[in-house]
């Protein structure tokens, strides 16, 4: 059976004082909104339905660069609540948008990141057989102060949802079993009496818990879903609960990769974004960040001070207080400490980039190596190269970038200059502080640079001037 989710990703989050819209806050790395849609796809949805509204550009076009070309994209769409007249309202222009009017429909919040698949999944199931018309996702959070309380009926279904506000000192002891916030419904139930939602309160506005007494009063039965981590039903709506989350996320992320054979010097110094893999018997060192999609190999070392982005790393990698962007390591890669991999760079088998080096757009061939305080950039280097400290690649002429290639075997000097558009054969050796302008042949020496002159004497001449 197709189920549809409607991610509530419209309102302005006023209380995150920002000048972004709320779901587009990030949780290592990724966007609120995208945990959301990604939970609710791996539980099985087969369309996704996001409710968009204050800064409806900006969440429209983060949801697009995220799934932009996978397989997902299809499945998801954007529709825009231009009155924000509460939720209620924003389902039903999700319905009368898409014509939605069959199917389990599961209602979730944009704000509730920590929602895992298997939650969803179960929720969806709750009305997916038709004996019941409604079911409000639960949890049993800590402090349940502030959440709205579920009083169940003697047969478990529901009797009615009270808010904070209204419970008494009694119901706020023993009613422990808290409203999260999202909802499931028969599609054609709901589609049926959303309209029936008034608006006959002190904001005006349409509120979709009201779907439970309605749905009761038509004879249906509305049952609760309890999360069975209580985590999962905490939402973001403070700078300070986004952080507070951050941390369960990472903690989730980390405990998962340690069961897989992973090791984390101080799993609370590692931030691993939920799209990364690592794999076994790799070392996570502190302040160490995974963004994007990284694969990590086995055997790795990676960190401390690392930050890598999308980055593909194979087997027995060490990646040393470096930062990477968009680049593909091989195995046997070093890196570091201190080095800078921009987007395009390709190190292959055993190459090292060590100590203050930054490449860019750059092939670094089988055991090359560059390894202090050097700049490579458009290049393509051949197996075996050894690039001296201090050494560059000329590739900008102030307005086009040129490439430099560089042969087997080839060593080059320390503080040669490399002025590109030039290629440097195999088996070259250039001297030390020299630039090279042309293109050498295989074998070749290479050495520019003016005569030395010594003046015996100059110190006393220069003081006796002074």
């Amino acid at each position: 059976m197709d189920v549809t989710a409607i991610v509530m990703a419209a309102g302005e989050g006023t209380r995150m004082k920002s000048n972004h819209a709320k779901v587009s806050h990030q949780i290592l790395g990724k966007p609120m909104a995208c945990w959301v849609i990604d939970a609710a796809l791996a539980a099985g949805c087969t369309r996704v339905v996001v409710v968009v509204g204050s800064h409806s550009d900006e969440v429209r076009a983060l949801i697009s660069s995220a799934y932009e070309g996978t397989p997902a994209a299809d499945a998801i769409e954007c529709v825009e609540q231009v009155e924000r007249l509460g939720t209620a309202h924003a389902v039903r222009t999700a319905l009368d948008a898409t014509g939605i009017d069959a199917g389990p429909v599961v209602v979730l919040n944009g704000d509730l990141p920590l929602i895992q698949a298997d939650t969803i999944a179960a929720f969806a199931n709750t009305v997916a057989n038709g004996s019941n018309a409604g079911a409000v996702l639960t949890f049993t959070p800590p402090v349940p102060f502030g959440y709205g309380r579920i009083e169940l009926a003697e047969d478990g279904t529901v009797n009615r949802i009270i808010e904070q506000k209204d419970c008494t000192p009694e119901q706020d002891a023993e009613l422990l079993e808290c409203n999260a916030g999202c909802y499931a419904f028969d599609g054609a139930l709901l589609a049926a009496h959303i309209g029936e939602v008034g608006n006959d309160n002190a904001q005006a506005e349409y509120y979709l818990p009201d779907m439970v007494e309605i749905l009761k009063r038509h004879g249906h039965a509305v049952t609760i879903s309890h999360c069975e981590d209580y985590r999962d039903g905490l939402g973001v709506n403070s700078r300070v609960q986004l952080a507070e989350l951050t941390a369960i996320a990472r903690d989730r992320i980390n405990e998962r990769f340690m069961t897989e054979g992973v090791t984390f010097i101080d799993p609370a110094q590692a931030w691993i974004g939920p799209d990364a893999q690592i794999g076994r018997d790799t070392i996570v060192w502190p302040q160490t960040h995974l963004i994007g999609a990284c694969r990590i190999g086995e055997g790795c070392q990676l960190g401390p001070n690392s930050r890598l982005t999308n980055v593909v790393a194979g087997n027995d990698c060490s990646l040393d207080e470096t930062v990477a962007i968009d680049v593909v390591i091989e195995n046997g890669v070093t890196c570091g400490p201190r080095a800078y991999l921009r987007p395009g760079t390709h190190l292959l088998d055993g190459a090292h980039v060590g100590t203050h080096v930054e490449i860019k757009k750059s092939t670094i061939g089988e055991g090359s190596k560059v390894p202090h305080l050097s700049y490579i950039g458009d290049t393509t280097m051949g197996a075996g190269v050894n690039v001296g400290a201090g050494s560059i690649t000329c590739n900008y002429d102030g307005k086009n970038k040129h490439a430099t290639t560089i042969g087997d075997r080839t060593f080059i000097g320390s503080d040669t200059m490399m002025v590109a558009p030039v290629n440097i054969g195999a088996d070259v050796v250039t001297g030390a502080s020299s630039c090279i302008t042309r293109d050498v042949p295989d074998g070749a020496l290479a050495v520019e640079r003016s005569d030395q002159r010594i003046v015996e004497g100059y110190t006393e001449l220069r003081r006796a001037r002074l």
